[in-house]
């Protein structure tokens, strides 16, 4: 409070126009003091700041650092994975395929089968009731030959 009084009354001496040259001089001489021991201060700061900052932010960021490049590698391990699955899927994709082709071929074939074993079969069944076809020609003798068996057609 004591500083406050006299900062005060030196306030109203200056305004009364009453200024005391050693007060002024000794407050100038305090001013330029403040101002060097300032300076100094700054310069302290200056010079070991950039490093403290610095400092501070590598212990900061260190270990997001670490984070960053442990996903990273995970990125890279999950897409290597990914790859490798897409490439299985596709080599299975291929092996599906293939065995449908089989498939396709064994039941053509299968089918072709039937159908020449039923078309025998419609041959001896053609054969059986005197036929018509192919096989019925080849019994009949040449034509122009005499030995023709008139056949009863209600038989």
């Amino acid at each position: 409070m004591d500083a406050i009084a006299r900062a005060q009354q030196r306030i109203e001496d200056a305004a009364a126009g009453r200024t005391d040259p050693a007060a002024f001089d000794a407050t100038l001489e305090r001013a330029r003091h403040a101002v060097e021991s300032l300076a100094a201060t700054t310069a302290r700061f200056e010079a070991g700041l950039p490093e403290a900052i610095q400092d501070g932010l590598r212990q900061h960021f260190r270990p997001s650092a670490r984070h960053l490049a442990e996903v990273r590698g995970l990125t890279n391990q999950v897409i290597r994975r990914l790859e490798r699955i897409e490439g299985d899927i596709l080599t299975e994709r291929h092996a599906r395929v293939d065995d449908l082709t089989l498939l396709v071929d064994l039941i053509a074939s299968g089918w072709r089968s039937v159908e020449e074993r039923l078309a025998k079969r419609r041959g001896t069944a053609d054969e059986a009731r005197g036929g018509t076809g192919a096989r019925r020609r080849r019994r009949l003798p040449p034509r122009g030959s005499s030995s023709r068996r008139l056949r009863d057609p209600r038989r």
